[in-house]
């Protein structure tokens, strides 16, 4: 049985000590700031977290970029003359065109390379979701899956990895598309924080409106009470958007809720944070489904 490589993409917001950890190999996005290009990476050698949100709070905006197909030829055409078999998990479909570049050099690289598999698995997934996806796959390789396998695990778990976050700020869902500008006006008058999850077709849909930012927090929670799998409730991702506080706040509450669970944090990279904003917050977790 030939080996296989897990790759993914710096979108799944895992920190370097979990990268290394897991040893998957990360293929960065980048995004636009000032108009100079800088690229996602999980050591943050282009720019620091929170460089990025100093700037976005300072009144700047970002603009992303998804991973383009020559990028993938580069990356993938040395694993698969070294001779590995290649699993490569992508950013939502439903957030990005990332998934189709990939698709698209996987079946050029077929010609080339007819002797190796190069499987291509849309996460549905975004941030740390993502990364907890990575994460489960990971654990079922070591397990001694094969590439077919873990592919058909992925497939079919992929729409229990339940993301539920809320935004601190409306404009940012504005500027997306996710809000109206009256919507946005009013509530944030009003102290209204939308809680939002990923559906089965990896878009990102307002679920509730709450009063509040201590309210929209505990209702990711609830949210999680309602859906977790009890036994797969022990590895629980949250990320935010240079919110440390509010994010230590979820995350107690979490092992209030699921006494033994091991909970890891980490900051909204600068791509996925052009659209969510400063101040986000997201819950990760695997569940009967994602609603």
């Amino acid at each position: 049985m030939s080996d296989y490589k897990i790759i993914t993409d710096s979108t799944f917001d895992l920190t370097p000590k979990l990268v290394e950890e897991l040893d998957v190999q990360v293929i960065p996005l980048s995004f636009v700031m000032g108009e100079k290009v800088y690229y996602n990476y999980p050591d943050e050698r282009d720019m620091s977290a929170g460089e990025f949100y100093r700037r976005i709070r300072a009144g700047e905006s970002s603009t992303t970029n998804q991973i383009n197909t020559s990028t993938f030829l580069d990356v993938f055409t040395p694993v698969l003359a070294a001779g590995h078999d290649i699993l490569y998990m992508a950013f939502s479909s439903g957030l990005s065109g990332t998934y189709n570049s990939a698709c698209m050099a996987a079946e050029e690289l077929r010609g080339k390379f007819p002797e190796r598999k190069i499987l291509m698995v849309d996460t549905l997934a975004a941030s740390m979701g993502e990364g907890l996806l990575v994460y489960y796959a990971v654990q079922q390789k070591r397990a001694g899956a094969t590439i077919e396998e873990l592919e058909s695990w992925v497939v079919n778990n992929r729409n229990r990895l339940a993301h539920w976050f809320t935004v601190d700020d409306l404009n940012h869902l504005k500027r997306g598309g996710r809000v109206s500008g009256t919507a946005a006006f009013v509530g944030t008058m009003l102290g209204i924080k939308p809680v939002l999850h990923v559906d089965n077709e990896g878009h990102l849909i307002p679920m509730e409106k709450v009063r509040g930012r201590r309210q929209s927090l505990d209702a990711l929670v609830k949210h999680m009470g309602k859906t977790a799998q009890l036994e797969n409730a022990k590895t629980v991702f949250i990320s935010h958007g240079d919110a440390q506080e509010d994010a230590e706040y979820v995350a107690e509450q979490v092992r209030t809720k699921f006494p033994g669970s091991k909970v890891y944090l980490n900051t909204i990279g600068p791509v996925i944070g052009a659209h969510s904003g400063p101040g986000t917050i997201a819950l990760f977790f695997m569940a009967e489904n994602k609603d």
